[in-house]
């Protein structure tokens, strides 16, 4: 059963959600449900902190002088495994 919801997005990301929708083929609400349903089915990934830390192995750096580019990159490292 099919259940109405609203939602609000950024104007800009609206339009690139639009568009992606007319690319493929499917209507704008279909997109949604597609991008809803696969995320979804995903399994959750746990993140294992001493990726980011590598704690007990600092092998003599300076952690804290570089914490935010390291935190910045493991970041983006999980959004693209995540696409």
């Amino acid at each position: 059963m099919m259940v109405r919801t609203q939602i609000t997005l950024e104007g800009e990301l609206q339009k690139r959600a639009r568009k992606r929708a007319t690319e493929i083929g499917v209507s704008f609400a279909e997109y949604v449900r597609q991008v809803v349903e696969r995320d979804l089915a995903q399994p959750g990934k746990k993140s294992d902190v001493s990726q980011i830390f590598n704690l007990g192995a600092s092998g003599g750096s300076n952690i804290a002088k570089h914490k935010q580019a390291m935190i910045a990159e493991a970041f983006a490292a999980s959004r693209k495994a995540r696409r």
